[in-house]
């Protein structure tokens, strides 16, 4: 597995260093100053665990380990390249669009900083976002409603003759307003007194709530709200005495900015894993290669933040 600490600035310096043969004019030509493009280079060797360059008057020259580097940069800069230019290509006979799927909490919590990272790449492409519950996103996958999705793992049964790659794991949370009487003595046996906004039964997390609640002997819950919509649990939550209980990433925001609290409860039964789906049949176009690089330089930034 490719080290998520690599990211296409060191790539894109150590090949450029390289070609020019000068810190200094390599970082002229990537309109950096040579303090810069010295930071970047240590940051690829202490990554790596061996020096790529030696440095002498003469300039610098390539050490055994960097000329094995160097080889795999130059075909993945040549690559990227590739997908730009195809992109660009088919954008010139018409405007490209990418269809792509995103669970609640995909697309509160990655999908805005992907598009980001994707829009800078390749502008010049129509991305359309659509989001619901597990297996409408999949049933449109498979009908070609959509050009892939990304959520969580689901059931076995929803996933037959679906690709999955895994991008990070996720858990589920109990979110409540600051000030809620369960956070004076937090006990998850107590939430049936209050409503509770509950995850819908197509929803990837559903059987995993379902199944933490068993665990604790947590029986039918008397004020039950089934809902997938993020925009009603945080308008409801914040305004009620109602528990919501989903998706770390569909919160994430809000409970860093303190407008919603999370209970803590231990939810690690209901981690699972998050990633692209797609038809293993069909070939990945320009735009959609270049919305996966974009995904994992989020998913990247994401692991180093956590």
């Amino acid at each position: 597995m490719i080290d998520r600490r690599i990211k296409f600035r060191h790539i894109q310096c150590f090949v450029e260093i390289v070609r020019q043969k000068s810190m200094k004019r390599a970082a002229e030509r990537l309109y950096l100053t040579q303090p810069a493009i010295s930071k970047t280079l240590k940051e690829l060797e202490d990554i790596l665990g061996a020096a790529m360059l030696t440095r002498s008057r003469a300039g610098v020259a390539l050490t055994r380990q960097g000329e094995v580097f160097l080889h795999f940069a130059e075909m993945s800069l040549a690559a990227l390249q590739q997908g730009l230019d195809g992109v660009e290509q088919v954008g010139q006979a018409g405007r490209v669009t990418l269809t792509v799927g995103a669970l609640p909490s995909v697309a509160a919590r990655l999908m805005p900083e992907a598009v980001r990272e994707f829009r800078a790449l390749a502008p010049e492409v129509t991305i359309r976002l659509i989001d619901g519950p597990h297996s409408y996103l999949i049933d449109l996958l498979r009908r070609g409603g959509v050009d892939l999705v990304i959520g969580r793992l689901g059931q076995p049964d929803t996933m037959q003759g679906i690709s999955f790659t895994q991008l990070y794991n996720e858990y589920v949370e109990f979110v409540t307003r600051p000030g809620h009487p369960l956070l004076e003595a937090p006990d998850l046996k107590r939430i049936g007194e209050w409503p509770v906004i509950f995850p819908a039964a197509a929803s990837a997390i559903r059987p995993l709530v379902e199944r933490m609640m068993i665990a604790h002997g947590i029986g039918e819950l008397p004020n039950r709200i089934e809902s997938v919509s993020g925009a009603f649990g945080r308008n409801f939550t914040r305004n009620s005495d109602a528990i919501w209980i989903i998706s770390a990433g569909v919160v994430a925001k809000e409970v860093a900015e303190g407008s919603l609290v999370r209970l803590p409860f231990d939810t690690g039964i209901t981690v699972g894993p998050v990633g692209l789906m797609t038809r293993p049949d069909s070939q990945p176009s320009p735009a959609e290669q270049v919305f996966r690089m974009a995904v994992g330089t989020v998913v990247a930034a994401m692991d180093e933040e956590a």
